[in-house]
């Protein structure tokens, strides 16, 4: 049985020949790629309408749309950004001036806007949101809710400058 004497002259040695033949991945610090910014949804833009006022609540409430706004690249939250919501809810469908609210992030980027109960159009009961201020490049999401009977629905955005 050999014995492995660990000296400093050994141990500089080995750390010498692992460093000659690259080291392992595990080993690298983790570096921050950035936040990539957020692309719009397939569908985001249906029924539209530039303009929606910026409002307390949307029709009858009872449902929530939350989320958050934040910058690519160094992900800080950006306050005072106006998102417009709508969907095809009890109180009317999407394609309503009714149906379309807009509301503005607070100080830490987060919006939430009361509406009616999202119920399902073709199918899917799902919201339709949008930055479209100017500052950042425009982004239209389409979340789908994973049940009908939800009383809630997040979307989060990451904006590229403009």
């Amino acid at each position: 049985m050999s014995k492995i004497s660990l000296t400093r002259r050994s141990l500089l040695a080995a750390g010498g020949a692992v460093a000659a033949s690259g080291l392992p991945s595990w080993t690298v610090p983790a570096r921050a790629a950035g936040l990539a910014p957020t692309k719009s949804m397939r569908g985001g833009a249906n029924n539209y309408m530039s303009g929606a006022p910026i409002v307390d609540r949307i029709g009858g409430g009872g449902f929530w749309m939350s989320g958050t706004v934040r910058r690519a690249g160094d992900g800080a939250p950006l306050a005072g950004q106006r998102i417009q919501i709508w969907a095809h809810t009890t109180e009317g469908y999407e394609s309503d001036w009714e149906s379309h609210g807009a509301t503005l992030t607070d100080e830490n980027g987060v919006y939430r806007l009361e509406m009616p109960q999202i119920v399902p159009a073709f199918g899917q009961a799902h919201g339709h949101l949008a930055y479209d201020s100017g500052d950042f490049e425009t982004v239209f999401l389409r979340p789908v809710m994973k049940s009908s009977k939800d009383t809630s629905l997040e979307a989060h955005f990451v904006l590229k400058p403009a």
